[in-house]
């Protein structure tokens, strides 16, 4: 890994977590949303740098971990959807059909462009299984309970499922495990503090994120656990 590629990473993702807070703040955009209504303006969503530092290491996170190969694009493509769409459900708690379907297509298409390039049909046929698998799983939870989980969880899920299933179905396991993990610890730490209550509902779309992210960069331990 060359000092360039990991500057390059930095720079890139510190204009993206410039553009994400920027179109964060002004969410919900107007139909049909121009560049100068979802970006334009002063102000963002959050105190001013910190979505530029978090998604700049970031994205040099995801260099290290997958290198200068055909599958990068993909996972920094997800890291720049997954912030915007961590910073909207904490917001509004909603995660966004304008946001989730342009990211699950764009997921697919550079993941198969990645299949293309390495001749990894395989992983890409697994990739879209553990889409279909974790969208059912968490429409049949969300049936089931639904004052507990949203539509876009459910969404969110297919999104997750098709970027982890490229790298293995134990990373599937074990980014959703996390995911609901992370929530649960979140949770009672809120409720403990008394920010919260049991019938609190908390956004679920940021831990399901950073799940995903934290079994993706361990996906070699994962593997080799499970």
């Amino acid at each position: 890994m060359t000092g360039l590629v990991l500057a390059a990473a930095a720079l890139s993702g510190a204009a993206v977590g410039h553009l994400v807070d920027r179109a964060a703040a002004r969410f919900p955009w107007p139909r049909p949303a121009t560049v100068g209504a979802v970006l334009g303006g002063p102000g963002g969503a959050v105190p001013r740098g910190l979505l530029e530092v978090a998604t700049a290491a970031l994205f040099v996170l995801a260099a290290l971990r997958f290198g200068p190969t055909a599958e990068l694009p993909a996972w920094l493509w997800f890291v720049a959807a997954g912030v915007l769409l961590s910073v909207i459900d904490l917001r509004e708690r909603l995660l966004p059909n304008r946001v989730l379907l342009p990211a699950t297509v764009g997921a697919l298409l550079l993941l198969t462009g990645a299949a293309a390039v390495g001749d990894r049909w395989d992983d890409l046929v697994r990739a879209a299984l553990a889409g279909v698998a974790a969208f059912g799983v968490l429409l049949l939870m969300a049936l089931v309970s639904p004052a507990g989980m949203g539509m876009g969880d459910v969404k969110l899920a297919g999104l997750l499922g098709l970027l982890l299933g490229w790298l293995g179905w134990p990373v599937v396991l074990a980014g959703f495990f996390l995911g609901f993990l992370l929530q649960a610890v979140l949770g009672l730490a809120l409720i403990a503090l008394r920010r919260a209550g049991r019938r609190t509902e908390l956004p679920f779309g940021p831990a399901l994120v950073a799940g995903a992210l934290v079994a993706a960069v361990l996906a070699g331990t994962w593997q080799g656990l499970l």
